[in-house]
């Protein structure tokens, strides 16, 4: 199956160059298409994803990243979907091994990974390395885990579940995927499929009180099936 990569994007001049870069760096040969979708930004994203070819740029007004993934998923065509953040860099290993997970097992419905920050110091990603190590043990417990900006899932697997709940803003939007996905087989956390990206939100809120959120919400998903946390702050 052919791989359509979706990247939501709101207010990433900064950022999106280096991921793109970073997607055209890896093996041509499985992937069907790249698409950007401009989640209403007000700077130049949409200008800076043009600058790439192969690149398709779509426009999706209604704030959120569920809506800009949805949109993306909706005009897409590959039978697997990956979706990364616009301050994501992929390793060039990464597709291969993503890959493998569905060629191993058609009981595979989604496969996922963590995520090192390359902006953060040593020091301070070891502290994110032990964030991963508690939550592989969640995984372990409960079956399911999904990183947003580190996800690539069948298509058929989406359309079965009626796609992103795009009620929620922000935070626990890929627990509730990956819960949901979990009806249809498999879903993978493999802790050797590492992306990196910005430490940006955490150096803004505080790392202890970032972290602490993102794991609020992630039970709040898996007990209640709805975020705790309503409202975001935009940061880049």
């Amino acid at each position: 199956m052919k791989i359509s990569f979706i990247i939501p994007a709101y207010n990433e001049e900064a950022y999106l160059k280096e991921c793109l870069e970073s997607i055209s760096r890896l093996p041509t040969g499985a992937i069907e298409e790249i698409i950007v979708v401009d989640n209403g930004s007000t700077d130049r994203t949409a200008e800076v994803a043009r600058t790439f070819p192969n690149v398709k740029v779509l426009s999706e007004p209604t704030k959120g990243v569920a809506h800009a993934r949805q949109k993306g998923l909706n005009e897409s065509t590959g039978g697997l979907v990956a979706f990364i953040d616009a301050a994501t860099r992929v390793p060039i290993a990464w597709i291969t091994r993503a890959l493998a997970a569905f060629e191993n097992d058609p009981s595979v419905v989604s496969v996922s990974g963590p995520f090192m920050y390359y902006d953060f110091s040593p020091r301070e990603n070891i502290l994110a390395k032990i964030y991963w190590i508690f939550a592989w043990w969640a995984y372990l417990l409960i079956r399911y885990l999904a990183v947003g900006s580190n996800l690539m899932v069948k298509r058929s697997a989406l359309a079965a579940i009626g796609g992103f709940d795009t009620t929620i803003a922000f935070y626990g939007d890929d627990t509730n995927i990956a819960r949901r996905l979990k009806s249809q087989g498999r879903v993978i956390f493999d802790r050797d499929l590492v992306v990196y990206t910005s430490g940006r939100r955490l150096k803004k809120d505080g790392k202890l009180r970032g972290a602490s959120r993102y794991a609020l919400n992630f039970f709040s998903e898996v007990f209640r099936h709805r975020p705790a946390t309503k409202k975001y702050t935009d940061i880049r």
